[in-house]
């Protein structure tokens, strides 16, 4: 009897790597460098799904939707940091990316072997979480078979979900019913079937593309500065006072001034300065654009313009 796995994309060996035993240190990191060169130009490729993936989080954040991630071992690990970075970084709520992980959070530390090969487990989750159709559900198995994340996407799917599958297998091995698959197919790992290399690096990659683009898309960037920001520690205080002197070019003091009437919100005085506004109006034109600066100032410039 052959084996089905191994037959998998992320199981084969890499004629580039079969020395590696007997190779020095020098040798070993450039191989691995080498192939990690690869990915950048793969994921290139997928540019067309990984937008429409990124089209799906947008709409779902608009209606106040989520976007789940379901996965095992290192996919599993990479899902749960992509979310868990989200609220630091753009002063979102922790419910708007979540990740989740065969096996619990105790998995996130150590291999909870066998919990991944249980698909009833991960359509319980989706159930558990009252996944509905305003959320995404984007299940990660670079291998493409993990059960635990196909049966939470089959699950999200009949709940009217919509739902992504990333995978590092060849999309032509692929028989699962999702609205978006995203198939970066970075080729046999240095280490045949460590799959935390290249298939861990390219998921991160695509992860990180998704969420920035969909937060920037919710207003949380203002030209390439995080402006979703309340200053409250000494360290967050100082970046609010630059970031506000960096965009509207007043001085470090100024911009001190300006944060304490906008109650430290970063954006608040942004558009108090540029849109020459009140706290308040500022605040009520930053909620009627969906967080954005840019409008928001746009709009006052024009109702003052008239």
């Amino acid at each position: 009897m052959t084996s089905k796995l191994g037959k998998l994309l992320t199981e084969q060996r890499n004629p580039n790597s079969m020395k590696l035993d007997s190779s020095s240190i020098r040798d070993i990191l450039e191989i691995i460098n080498q192939e990690d060169q690869i990915i950048a130009g793969r994921v290139a490729e997928q540019m067309d799904d990984i937008e429409k993936a990124t089209n799906l989080v947008d709409q779902a954040f608009q209606n106040e939707g989520r976007l789940i991630y379901t996965g095992a071992g290192t996919s599993g690990r990479l899902g749960v940091l992509d979310a868990s970075e989200i609220p630091p970084t753009y002063n979102a709520s922790s419910e708007r990316v979540q990740g989740f992980i065969a096996g619990g959070y105790s998995a996130l530390r150590n291999a909870v072997e066998g919990a991944e090969d249980f698909p009833e487990d991960g359509r319980k989750l989706i159930d558990e979480i009252n996944v509905s159709s305003k959320d995404v559900v984007m299940g990660i198995a670079t291998s493409g078979v993990t059960p635990y994340v196909l049966g939470s996407l089959q699950r999200a799917k009949e709940l009217g979900a919509a739902t992504v599958f990333f995978t590092c297998a060849d999309r032509s091995h692929i028989d699962i019913d999702v609205d978006v698959l995203i198939s970066v197919p970075v080729g046999p790992e240095v280490v045949t079937g460590s799959t935390r290399m290249k298939s861990g690096t390219a998921t991160k990659m695509v992860l990180n593309m998704i969420t920035t683009t969909a937060m920037i898309k919710r207003g949380k960037v203002y030209e390439n500065l995080m402006v979703d920001l309340k200053a409250t520690n000494v360290k967050l205080e100082d970046r609010a006072r630059r970031i506000v002197s960096t965009i509207t070019g007043c001085s470090y003091e100024e911009a001190t001034d300006l944060l304490i009437k906008a109650d430290n919100y970063v954006k608040v005085a942004l558009v108090m300065y540029n849109g020459n506004a009140s706290a308040e109006e500022s605040r009520q034109y930053l909620e009627k654009f969906a967080g954005s600066v840019r409008e928001a100032v746009e709009a006052l410039e024009k109702t003052h313009n008239n």
